[in-house]
């Protein structure tokens, strides 16, 4: 059978070369990077070639070598001069050339984009315009932005992710939040947020056509208020995807068939958020579901909308469902459903990664989320309300409520509603007025409002969420509580200042997970757990006594992300999960052991450890050493306080600490 080689830049080139491999032709394809040959999909008559195969000279040599009979050029429309190359190489070599086109949108057509013949045509129209620039042409071309006045500030560039497109874009200018390197073709959605995000009230684009994403470019660009400047494609002669795939069945005593996933056939996969209950998804869903001919979601979902006549899949893993799809590639348009919003706690964020935008064009339609439905009942507005979910994954609900007036959470059914309302009391929150909505879109329905106390002696459905408020709420930098505020015992505690500069230090996010080694009082885990609240303190702690001051602690300031681990240090925390952070305020002459046990379980982890003697701060700086630590800083720590004195003030003075700053690596 007559060899064909395919030089592919396009999905088009790809789809072919696979459908043709397939069918038993021995294909060859010339990428001109490692990225085209990692998308092509292995298959036993497949060979991939990456890199230039030196101009038409070279072409023609390769040609003649292998011994191909057929050459498709499948190069991108505007890569005109390596498709003067392949013409040239063919007309050289004595061997037939197809030219096969990207299929053109028909977006393009539509009045409000406006149309130019180069892309310095473009930066010419834009120069004297008001408004961000999002300059999607690629990187060949990037240079030309420049000539915009201010371009550093204006333009910002999205280019291929690959070093030398980063590099160049660096080079001229183009860096940080002007700088988007991402493979391409991108959803609509994708491109709207990008376009939101940027600011860019102008989107620069080549025509390229619905396999490379131009609708949805256009239609992110409507959404967005953005204004499309098209660069139209250089004159080409060639041929569709479809007559192509003709010519080729027919030179090769194929039998004619439906291209496999010809881009031109692109499906459609639409996420939609059905709203609360039955009967509120807005007018968009409602369509998107009456044309589809497989709906996917759960059994609660399905149940939702009318599936008369269609196929039904229950399922709402995301891994699940792509590999049902590409079992079955004969649906066309699929509407994967999600309960209330798509946005808010949902499965569109894994879904919206894994589906193969090679095969669907991707389509997000909203709902009504839970949030809004329930403070629209309760006749209050949402943009203040703090919203988390408790839904089936771990929250400090008593932390939010602790620093929200008003917190929104999705729960668990019954137990997870008395879980909160014991923790609220046990923590000193029971005060707050708790709204458990169930039900909620269905006749079922039901809210009710209590005291968490209350909450405790009714029952509640599977399908619940929460409002609490607070009018007492703590909005205030936790930062340096006063020494006094706690329970202190004969624990050592460190002092404010230093507690202040200590955890100052360290860096905490939101999140982060921190062990406290010889915690003392707890003074440092609190102020850290108030620090991370949606991370996990761990208070290492050897003292009986000392770890019930820890217990005492955490719940006057309400604090259920720090656990107390009772014993001796590294020991006690085996089995723990690998932090994040540490802070050492005492070791018990285990600093070494302490320190190695904790870089095992994170190289990259960032410790402060705390000293108050010479002997220990010399040990500190002989362990940084010993295990080749990087030591950011260390700082001495020298502390007076005022104490009244008759008329006068003097100055006491505290023991010196020596502060160091410490990470893995």
């Amino acid at each position: 059978m007559t060899r064909v080689l395919i030089f592919s830049g396009t999905t088009e080139g790809r789809n072919l070369a696979e459908d043709l491999a397939s069918r038993g032709v021995d294909i060859t394809v010339s990428v001109a990077t490692d990225y085209g040959a990692v998308v092509m999909e292995p298959r036993e008559n497949l060979k991939v070639r990456v890199g230039s195969c030196g101009g038409a000279e070279g072409i023609a040599e390769l040609i003649a070598r292998e011994g191909f009979g057929i050459v498709v050029d499948a190069t991108h429309p505007y890569a005109t001069r390596i498709t003067a190359h392949i013409r040239e190489g063919c007309a050289a070599a004595g061997c037939e050339y197809i030219r096969l086109l990207r299929g053109r949108s028909s977006s393009s057509e539509d009045g409000d984009v406006i149309v130019v013949g180069t892309v310095e045509e473009a930066v010419d129209y834009l120069k004297d315009k008001e408004g961000r620039i999002l300059a999607a042409t690629g990187v060949k071309e990037i240079d030309l932005f420049t000539r915009i006045p201010d371009y550093r500030e204006r333009v910002v560039a999205r280019v291929l992710s690959t070093l030398p497109s980063m590099q160049r874009c660096d080079e001229l200018g183009f860096s940080g939040a002007n700088l988007i390197c991402a493979q391409g073709p991108f959803s609509e959605e994708m491109n709207y947020a990008t376009l939101l995000q940027t600011g860019a009230k102008w989107l620069v684009t080549k025509d390229s056509g619905t396999a490379g994403g131009f609708e949805e470019k256009h239609r992110a660009a409507r959404r967005a208020g953005a204004k499309v400047v098209m660069v139209a494609r250089p004159p080409d002669d060639g041929k569709g995807y479809e007559e192509v795939l003709g010519m080729l069945e027919d030179r090769l005593s194929l039998e004619h068939g439906a291209p496999s996933g010809g881009a031109f056939e692109k499906g459609t996969f639409t996420l939609v958020g059905i709203g609360i209950g039955r009967d509120s998804m807005t007018l968009r869903a409602a369509r998107a579901v009456a044309s589809a001919d497989l709906l996917i979601g759960a059994k609660r979902m399905l149940e939702a909308v009318d599936v008369a006549g269609r196929d039904t899949l229950t399922e709402y893993r995301s891994k699940e469902i792509t590999e049902y799809l590409s079992a079955h590639p004969g649906y066309r348009n699929v509407v994967y459903l999600l309960s209330g919003d798509v946005g808010f706690f949902s499965g569109a964020t894994k879904m919206l990664k894994d589906v193969d935008q090679d095969r669907f064009d991707v389509r997000v339609e909203c709902g009504i989320s839970s949030s809004v439905y329930l403070c629209s009942k309760l006749g209050i507005p949402w943009q203040d309300v703090r919203l988390i979910s408790a839904h089936g994954r771990y929250a400090n609900v008593v932390g939010a409520v602790r620093t929200s007036e008003r917190l929104f959470t999705l729960l668990t059914g019954e137990s997870s509603v008395h879980s909160i309302c014991k923790d609220l009391i046990d923590y000193g929150l029971g005060g707050v007025t708790v709204t458990i909505a169930e039900d909620m879109g269905y006749e079922t329905e039901r809210i009710v409002s209590g005291t968490p106390e209350e909450m405790l002696g009714m029952g509640f459905s599977d399908l619940c969420v929460g409002l609490i408020e607070n009018p007492g709420y703590d909005p205030r930098n936790p930062i340096s509580i006063p020494d006094e505020e706690f329970v202190r015992g004969d624990a050592p505690m460190t002092k404010s200042e230093v507690r202040a500069l200590s955890v100052a230090k360290l860096k905490l996010s939101h999140d982060s997970v921190i062990y406290d080694v010889g915690a003392g009082t707890g003074s440092v885990s609190i102020e850290m757990a108030l620090c991370s609240p949606d991370g996990m303190v761990y208070a290492v702690e050897k003292e009986d006594a000392a770890a019930e001051l820890i217990d005492v602690n955490r719940h006057k300031f309400a604090t259920p992300n720090v656990e107390i681990i009772k014993g001796l240090a590294p020991e006690a925390m085996e089995g723990l999960p690998a932090p994040t952070h540490a802070f050492i305020g005492g070791s018990s002459g285990n600093l070494l052991e302490i320190v190695k046990s904790l870089v095992a379980k994170n190289p990259d982890i960032r410790m402060v450890i705390n000293s108050v003697t010479i002997e220990t701060m010399a040990e500190t700086m002989e362990v940084i050493r010993a295990l080749g630590l990087v030591e950011e800083e260390t700082v001495c720590v020298n502390v007076s306080k005022a104490r009244k004195a008759g008329r006068y003030h003097l100055m006491t003075a505290q023991n010196p600490v020596y502060i160091s700053v410490v990470r893995g690596r």
